[in-house]
């Protein structure tokens, strides 16, 4: 597809990479040469220094023959500005970033009116993320499929643990649900398998499991790990992160505290949300954070706009605290993950990449309009392994047949089909039907259909 990328700043770059390596007819546009070059010289793509909102600009890029505009600007006007002209002058779809919380109860008759294919606001998705893992602490990252009832949750294996020494089918047996181990991540390359019955757990593994909420609690009470959520959280940093997430909590009655350190901003949040605790302050002042009673936080979610200062506060407040803690960082430069995973920060949370998976779920079903398409999309490990849900639609070359009897790829794991409001687990004798959201785990990046599961002659 002909795509047009308008901001080349961290959504706008993470889109050029992946949708360029897919094969895509990519190009970009942003007012600062220096991000243009070094996106067109990273990349596959055509650069163009200007105002996307312009439409002779537009008409350069090729818009009346684009297939989709994405504005992924800092401006959210100017984002809606280029999608209006974009589908005046092409009537091509149109995707715009959305992130000012005025706009967010106004979201959906903005995209009406404007006739928006979609809207992404990164920052409400990334407190949507953080609020799920308050929730469930023991896990790493949750994912929800088919509309939140199958997840895909990622823990880890703490020494000791009743997992560490087993097999799957051993735990199967011992630990009966309707759970599927669906990847491990091992060693300090995080080599990551798709494993089958005879592997052999380890302390230090990462896993990834497939079941409905309920199924996922009982197995992670049962493994020894916590399940309740928790019942305070200390967030610094009260940007829009912070103010989404502080309102989800105390919607759900968790109690808040927010320490910010610009005084305009605090009373903003204090007139805002009446029910957090607010506190003006540097939280790098280490004297702060324990008169706010760090030592019995329950869990701490670092959000600052600097990756640095999220890190060692992360680690400070795994330190200072009294019990375990569950720890939400955010981390916006993903160049150095390998060793940012090997420092315990508990929850790695980069709102761009969220809203960069979610534009790529829609361009791949997009690109793939008849057959089965990609509803859900998410990286198990960043170009490792990825989690897709397919919606089965009439036609497709998968329905059914024994999952036995297809020629599913090496790599490539059929983990879940949740059918008529029942979560399926499948063995070698399930089929497939019309209507099937089906969960595939596999190594191989870049399916856009459910046929690319099979191996092809």
């Amino acid at each position: 597809m002909k795509i047009i990328v308008v901001g080349c700043g961290k959504v706008g770059s993470a889109l050029a990479s992946q949708l360029s390596e897919e094969g895509h007819d990519v190009s970009v546009v942003d007012k600062n040469p220096e991000v243009v070059n070094e996106v067109s010289s990273h990349f596959d793509v055509m650069g163009i220094v200007g105002n996307g909102g312009s439409f002779s600009v537009q008409k350069e890029l090729g818009v009346e023959d684009a297939d989709l505009m994405i504005a992924a600007s800092d401006s959210d006007e100017l984002n809606l500005l280029c999608c209006l002209i974009a589908k005046k002058a092409g009537g091509c779809n149109t995707i715009a970033r959305v992130r000012n919380p005025i706009y967010n109860t106004e979201v959906g008759f903005i995209r009406e009116e404007l006739g928006l294919s979609l809207t992404v606001n990164p920052e409400y998705a990334a407190a949507i993320e953080a609020s799920r893992l308050l929730k469930f602490p023991s896990a790493i990252k949750i994912e929800p499929f088919a509309r939140g009832h199958v997840e895909l949750l990622k823990f880890g294996v703490p020494a000791n643990s009743p997992l560490d020494g087993h097999t799957l089918a051993d735990i199967s047996r011992d630990i009966k649900g309707d759970v599927l181990v669906c990847a491990v991540e091992r060693g300090p390359n995080h080599d990551v398998t798709i494993p089958g019955g005879a592997f052999r757990l380890q302390a230090g593994d990462t896993i990834s499991i497939i079941a409905d909420p309920h199924s996922a609690r009982i197995f992670v009470e049962k493994v020894g790990l916590k399940s309740s959520r928790v019942s305070n959280c200390m967030i610094v940093g009260g940007g829009t992160i912070g103010y989404y997430l502080a309102k989800i909590l105390l919607d759900s009655r968790i109690a808040v505290t927010i320490i910010e350190k610009d005084p305009a901003r605090c009373q903003v949040l204090t007139a805002d949300l009446p029910g957090a605790r607010v506190i003006c302050g540097d939280a790098a002042n280490q004297n702060i954070l324990l008169e706010e009673g760090i030592e019995n936080c329950e869990s701490f979610v670092s959000l600052t706009g600097m990756d640095e200062q999220n890190i060692f506060l992360s680690l400070y407040a795994r330190r200072s605290s009294a019990k375990e803690v569950k720890l939400i960082t955010k981390v916006n430069r993903i160049n150095f993950d390998d060793i940012i995973d090997d420092m315990n920060l508990g929850s790695i949370m980069n709102p761009q990449q969220i809203a960069a998976e979610f534009i790529i779920r829609y361009v791949r079903a997009m690109a793939n309009s008849i057959g089965s398409n990609v509803e859900t999309l998410y990286n198990i490990i960043e170009n490792k392994a990825e989690a897709l849900e397919f919606l089965i639609h009439l036609g497709a070359p998968v329905i059914g047949i024994p999952l036995i009897d297809l020629p599913i790829k090496k790599g490539v794991l059929l983990a879940c089909i949740y059918r008529n409001r029942h979560v399926i687990i499948p063995n070698g004798q399930s089929r497939i039907e019309v209507n099937d959201r089906v969960i595939v785990v596999t190594k191989q990046i870049g399916f856009q259909d459910i046929r690319d599961i099979l191996e092809t002659d």
